[in-house]
C-alpha cells in the first residue's frame, strides 16, 4: 500500500511516495503537467492508495486532470496543510512533498473540493470586473487630489458626472489638462470593459436556469447569483443549507476556554467576493425594496433589536442559507405576505 505526496511549483511538482509504514520508496520531481505527472505515477506508484495536493492557483486543474486518469487524488486544504507542514524545521520542496505524504498515510488531512471549470470561469469573470472597478476608483481619486492642489474642488459627483466636470475644468487650464486628460482617458475605457463583463455576466446569468431562479430572492441580481454559484460550485456537498453561511465566512467566531465563553465578528473566511455581494443583496433587501416578504419582515425586526449593521449581516447569512435552498429543491422564492408594520 503507497501513499503519495505532490508539492505542485509553477515548473516542477516534488513526488515523494510512502509505503503504509512510513519508510520511503521514492523522492523525485517531474514537470507540472498532468500528463507529465500521470505517467510518472503509473511507473512508480500504480496502486497508490491515496495522492495528496495542497489546494492552490492550479491544484483544481491538476485534480480534475488525474482523477480523470484514474488516480485517488486527494484535494487537501491549504491552511490544514500549511499547519502541519510549518511544524517542520526545514522548508523545502522536497520536504513539503514528503510531509504531504505523510498525511495521506496517517489520514490526518482535511479535503477541499476542487472547483468545476464553470465554476473558475464565472469568478474568474467577476475577480476581473472587481479589479477594474478598483482600478477606476483609485484612478479618480488620484484625479481628484490632482485637482486639489489646484485649487480645483469637484464636489460630489455621481454617475457621469465625474466625466464632465474633470473635462470642465481642464478646457480652462491647459497645465491641468496635461495632468488629468491622459487619466481621464484611462478611466473611460476602463469604464467601457466593465460595461462589457457586465453584459457578458448578465447573459451568464440570463442563460442560467439556476442564475435565474436564484434571481427571484429580493435583493439577488446577476452578480450575486453568479458569484454564490462559483462559491459553492456542487451545494451537494454541504449536508445542511446552514453550513453555507459559515463557509462564506458570515458566522462570528466563537472563543470558549474554561469559564470564557465569548463571540466576535464574523470570520470571513471563505470567498470574500461572495460574501460581499450577499451584503450588497442584504443592504438592498432592506433598503431598497419595497415589497414586503417574509424574508424582509424578519430583517426589519431585527434592525430594531440589534442595529442596522448586524441585522444586514444576518440578513446576508439568511439569503445564503435561502439561495442553497432554492438550487437543492429546484424552486423560487415563495413571497409571503407580511404586514408594512411587522
Amino acid at each position: 500500500m503507497l501513499f503519495v505526496g505532490l508539492d505542485v511549483s509553477v515548473a516542477e511538482t516534488s513526488v515523494c511516495v510512502m509505503d503504509r509504514d512510513g519508510g520511503l520508496v521514492l523522492e523525485g520531481k517531474v514537470r507540472t503537467d498532468p500528463v507529465a505527472i500521470g505517467l510518472y505515477l503509473a511507473k512508480h506508484a500504480p496502486a497508490a492508495e491515496r495522492i495528496g495536493l495542497e489546494a492552490g492557483g492550479s491544484s483544481s486543474w491538476l485534480c480534475r486532470e488525474l482523477r480523470d486518469q484514474g488516480f485517488p487524488v486527494v484535494h487537501m486544504e491549504a491552511r490544514h496543510a500549511h499547519r502541519a507542514l510549518s511544524m517542520r524545521i526545514n522548508k523545502t520542496d522536497r520536504n513539503d512533498a514528503r510531509g504531504l505524504a505523510e498525511l495521506m498515510r496517517v489520514g490526518w488531512f482535511k479535503p477541499a473540493h476542487a472547483k468545476s471549470v464553470e465554476a473558475h470561469r464565472s469568478r474568474s469573470l467577476l475577480l476581473a470586473r472587481q479589479r477594474l472597478i478598483n482600478m477606476r476608483r483609485d484612478l479618480e481619486n488620484q484625479i481628484r487630489n490632482i485637482m486639489k492642489t489646484t485649487g480645483t474642488m469637484l464636489g460630489s459627483t455621481a454617475g457621469r458626472g465625474f466625466s464632465a466636470r474633470v473635462r470642465a475644468a481642464c478646457d480652462g487650464s491647459e497645465i491641468l489638462a496635461a495632468m488629468c486628460m491622459p487619466l481621464l482617458q484611462v478611466v473611460t475605457t476602463i469604464r467601457d470593459q466593465i460595461k462589457a463583463y457586465d453584459r457578458l455576466l448578465l447573459g451568464m446569468a440570463r442563460r442560467d436556469e439556476t442564475a435565474r431562479r436564484l434571481m427571484t430572492v429580493p435583493g439577488v441580481g446577476a452578480l450575486t447569483s453568479l458569484a454564490f454559484m462559483s462559491a459553492i460550485d456542487d451545494p451537494a456537498r454541504f449536508r445542511r443549507a446552514s453550513d453555507v453561511g459559515a463557509y462564506l465566512g458570515l458566522t462570528p467566531r466563537r472563543h470558549q476556554s474554561g469559564e470564557m465563553d465569548w463571540s466576535g465578528r464574523i470570520s470571513k473566511l471563505g470567498d470574500g467576493l461572495a460574501r460581499t455581494y450577499l451584503f450588497e443583496a442584504a443592504c438592498v433587501l432592506l433598503g431598497r425594496i419595497e415589497r414586503w416578504s417574509a424574508l424582509k419582515a424578519w430583517g426589519v425586526r431585527l434592525v430594531r433589536k440589534v442595529g442596522s449593521k448586524k441585522a444586514r449581516i444576518a440578513v446576508a447569512r439568511k439569503i445564503a442559507v435561502i439561495l442553497h435552498c432554492i438550487w437543492v429543491d429546484g424552486t423560487e422564492f415563495q413571497w409571503a405576505v407580511a404586514p408594512a408594520e411587522a
